[in-house]
């Protein structure tokens, strides 16, 4: 489910247990700060890697039981001593961050899920990891959620990616639909544009239910959570559709009259 900034990532959800809000949030401000780095600002694309690069240097000291000389690092480091987190996930999130700053296009949908693979799937291994849930059919399902979520995300933000002069739909993808990247600065949304947005909802939606079943199958409150974000998931792509995929007019979001309506279905999911 977007959160304010830092999209897919469940902040202090009232299904999250207390016990948990620290360890949650502690993961939030390594993530949310080093992707402000990234995105925001004025920094020069030399200034955004050198301040990743002291994150990495950050994260290097944790695995050696150092101080990592930041109150942000200390808080981190007593959580991945708590539950045992593993330090990959945080370093795969770093890579995904310095990758925005230096590529703004993808070839292929191959390359796009290798990048979800970095910048959303390790927020789902984190989290199973902090409810003791991430063997390995677990992670899988993880993965297939989180990857659509971010692709989910690439689709609501097609214009506010462009203005700042990147594309997250696949190259090959605009060729195949004959649409032109020159044509994502325009406002006219024609058929060509339709299919290939009809394309990417689809092929979206279908890695989602692919790993909704995990929603199920998980018990308790981590469950829920899962099966509203799963929901949630699913209604942006239907609000893209109802906007006959012209998310140029209006950024399809969540709003409050839609919480019922996730709630009713995230209790009859099966």
């Amino acid at each position: 489910m977007p959160v304010d900034h830092y999209e897919n990532f469940p902040v202090a959800s009232f299904l999250l247990p207390r016990r948990l809000v620290p360890a949650v949030e502690a993961i939030y401000a390594f993530a949310r700060s080093a992707d402000d780095i990234a995105d925001e600002g004025d920094a020069t694309p030399a200034e955004r890697l050198a301040a990743l690069e002291r994150y990495e240097d950050g994260l290097a000291a944790i695995g050696r039981g150092e101080p990592a000389g930041a109150p942000m690092f200390d808080r981190l480091a007593a959580i991945i001593i708590q539950y045992r987190l593993p330090l990959q996930p945080f370093r795969d999130l770093l890579s995904a961050f310095k990758q925005d700053v230096a590529v703004t296009r993808y070839a292929d949908y191959a390359a796009l899920l290798d990048y979800c693979r970095r910048s959303a799937n390790p927020v789902g291994l984190l989290m199973l990891s902090l409810y003791d849930a991430a063997d390995a059919v677990n992670v899988r399902a993880s993965d297939a959620i989180c990857s659509a979520l971010q692709l989910i995300n690439f689709l609501q933000d097609v214009a506010i990616d462009r203005a700042k002069d990147r594309i997250y739909l696949p190259l090959e993808d605009l060729a195949r639909f004959a649409v032109a990247p020159e044509q994502l600065d325009g406002p006219e949304r024609d058929r060509h544009w339709r299919d290939l947005m009809a394309f990417e909802v689809a092929r979206a939606r279908a890695l989602l239910l692919s790993g909704a079943p995990l929603a199920v199958r998980l018990p308790g409150r981590i469950g829920w959570e899962l099966r509203l974000v799963v929901q949630g998931g699913l209604r942006i792509l239907e609000a893209i559709e109802q906007a006959d995929y012209d998310v140029y007019a209006r950024r399809p979001t969540l709003g409050k009259a839609d919480w019922l309506r996730l709630a009713w279905r995230a209790l009859r999911m099966r």
